[in-house]
């Protein structure tokens, strides 16, 4: 299970509250060049679309080796596929205000791509000063252990 990007702001920006795996609908050349690392999630979300989950803003490349097309989106809506029964339930969580669905990470399971959705809360700007200070406390005293 190689993986292939991951959303490091998602983690930073939001607490993730659940995570599902879905698959995600791409082209020949889209998985080609996803393959090679030329995928950024930085800024995408996951939103509903006539009963249809789709995730937004997902930047693919172009592969390189490919034809040339003009017409190529790198950065257009993509279908993500889950179950009837994970899409009513997301839809029915995705109406509490204040949740988004965002893609934590991207990885191969054999020939297949898939993509973790983790349905995340904004975090406030004092929430993350605490965890930094939560995280710096603790380096540190292990840090004094080691000396010791």
């Amino acid at each position: 299970m190689p993986i292939i990007a991951i959303n490091k702001r998602a983690t930073y920006d939001y607490e993730i509250l659940e995570d599902y795996e879905a698959g995600l609908m791409l082209t020949g050349p889209e998985v080609k060049s996803a393959r090679n690392g030329h995928i950024n999630l930085k800024g995408s979300f996951a939103a509903f679309k006539d009963n249809e989950l789709f995730l937004l803003n997902t930047h693919i490349s172009p592969y390189t080796f490919a034809k040339p097309d003009q017409s190529y989106d790198p950065s257009r809506s993509r279908k993500l596929l889950l179950k009837k029964k994970e899409i009513a339930r997301l839809k029915g969580k995705l109406n509490v205000k204040g949740l988004t669905l965002l893609p934590l990470r991207v990885y191969t399971t054999k020939t297949r791509l898939k993509v973790v959705l983790g349905l995340g809360r904004g975090k406030k700007q004092f929430e993350k000063r605490e965890i930094m200070k939560k995280r710096d406390v603790e380096r540190q005293i292990r840090e004094e252990l080691k000396r010791k």
